[in-house]
């Protein structure tokens, strides 16, 4: 209920990388031939629906054994919060699949 109340109308997002940039979960880095040239403004976007989508693949990687599976295999790599955080982004472009065609969340799609 509160990703939805957050989002508000998904069609003023025009394509699924603007949603999960609303949701802070895409990371804000400048790049020029392969290097880092600093960070942009982290801190734009809604802090409650980053919130949600984070507690959300905080409990996804708990109960579904597929996220889990992905979620874990995420951890051997990176470190805990950056493999949240790509469950969360996962989630949210699932999230925003779902509210624009009105179809219903299919796992083997996000995380096949």
């Amino acid at each position: 209920m509160t990703i939805l109340l957050e989002t508000g109308p998904i069609e003023r997002f025009p394509q699924v990388g603007h949603y999960s940039s609303y949701a802070r979960c895409v990371p804000s880095n400048k790049l020029s031939n392969g290097k880092s040239k600093g960070k942009g403004n982290t801190k734009n976007g809604n802090r409650y629906l980053a919130m949600a989508f984070v507690e959300a693949a905080h409990y996804a990687a708990i109960w579904e054994p597929r996220i889990k599976r992905y979620y874990q295999r995420k951890c051997r790599k990176v470190p805990v919060m950056v493999a949240k955080k790509t469950v969360a982004n996962k989630l949210t472009r699932a999230c925003y699949h779902m509210l624009k065609n009105g179809t219903v969340f299919d796992v083997t799609r996000a995380f096949g």
